[in-house]
């Protein structure tokens, strides 16, 4: 009998299945990928949450920690498409305005 993360006493075959559980995903290499699109704060907070939520599971909050992965993952997400629609905008708008020769 082991005591939980909530002070509640466990007995062996919960603690057992605490202890399989597989770790939550954090998306740490999502957020790193993130980080070279052009969309700066977004992608710095995408990696913020990711290594927060690696802290969470390592202090031992699951819940917690599959909530944060579970941010950093929108938040990187978010961080990419911005940054692919940055680089459209800028592609678009250095292709069409070119310098425009004027004849008489």
């Amino acid at each position: 009998v082991s005591a939980g993360v909530y002070g509640f006493f466990l007995t062996s075959s919960n603690a057992e299945e605490e202890e399989q559980r597989p770790p939550p995903k954090n998306y740490l290499w999502l957020s790193i990928l993130s980080c070279f699109c052009p969309a700066y704060p977004v992608n710095i907070a995408a990696f913020v949450f990711s290594v927060m939520a690696l802290n969470s599971y390592n202090q031992g909050d699951i819940e917690g920690s599959r909530r944060l992965g579970h941010t950093a993952l929108l938040v990187a997400i978010a961080s990419i498409l911005i940054g692919l629609l940055m680089i459209a905008i800028l592609c678009i708008v250095h292709y069409t305005t070119g310098k425009r020769k004027d004849y008489l």
